[in-house]
């Protein structure tokens, strides 16, 4: 539970402390449990991390220094064709619950996320921000700050880091360590239950 109150977007990082490849690695997996739509996980995420890949994703944020600082940037992608019959994700609900099921599940998931460029659209995006988030409590979970950004230059990310059709950058998330030489704002009031919540 601490991980969720301690988690803060943080602009500024030690640039001189690194986060190792099994570290990332273990962020990303226990991130990985997030919930998809059909477990489809339509995602995938490049780490951003040598100096010329910085240089040119710094250029493509309109020059935030957090992806210079920060030992990795992490675009998360949404796939606008995830749902459709060459995720793997398929096969595997084919042996858990026999072709005629998973055959119906898949045309229900392409009927509510592939009958329209709408449709498509949201479901990249939703089924990625759920990962975005999930990545984020697990980096604090193991000490590591973060601060997600969606100020990019979209087409120039997916121009100049190979993106396919279908693909689109929905969030960066720049990890890393605080820098301490430096003041974090206080927490910004959030809105509470009483302002939140419609019951109906």
């Amino acid at each position: 539970m601490s991980s969720i109150f301690d988690r803060r977007s943080v602009n500024f990082f030690d640039s001189s402390r690194d986060i190792n490849d099994d570290l990332l690695k273990q962020i990303i997996d226990l991130a990985s449990t997030a919930p998809s739509a059909f477990n489809l996980q339509p995602w995938d995420i490049i780490a951003v991390r040598t100096a010329e890949a910085k240089e040119k994703l710094h250029r493509l944020t309109g020059g935030q220094d957090k992806v210079l600082e920060a030992p990795v940037t992490l675009i998360v992608i949404g796939n606008r064709s995830g749902y459709d019959g060459t995720n793997p994700v398929w096969k595997q609900l084919e042996a858990a619950m026999g072709a005629d099921g998973a055959a119906g599940a898949r045309s229900m998931a392409e009927n509510l996320y592939g009958s329209t460029e709408e449709r498509k659209i949201k479901f990249a995006e939703s089924n990625a921000g759920l990962l975005s988030m999930s990545i984020m409590y697990a980096a604090r979970h193991f000490g590591i700050d973060s601060h997600p950004m969606s100020g990019m230059d979209f087409d120039g990310i997916k121009k100049e880091f190979g993106l396919n059709e279908n693909q689109d950058a929905v969030m960066l998330i720049a990890l890393g360590y605080f820098d301490s030489t430096k003041d974090l704002y206080p927490r910004s009031p959030r809105r509470a239950y009483e302002e939140l919540v419609a019951i109906v």
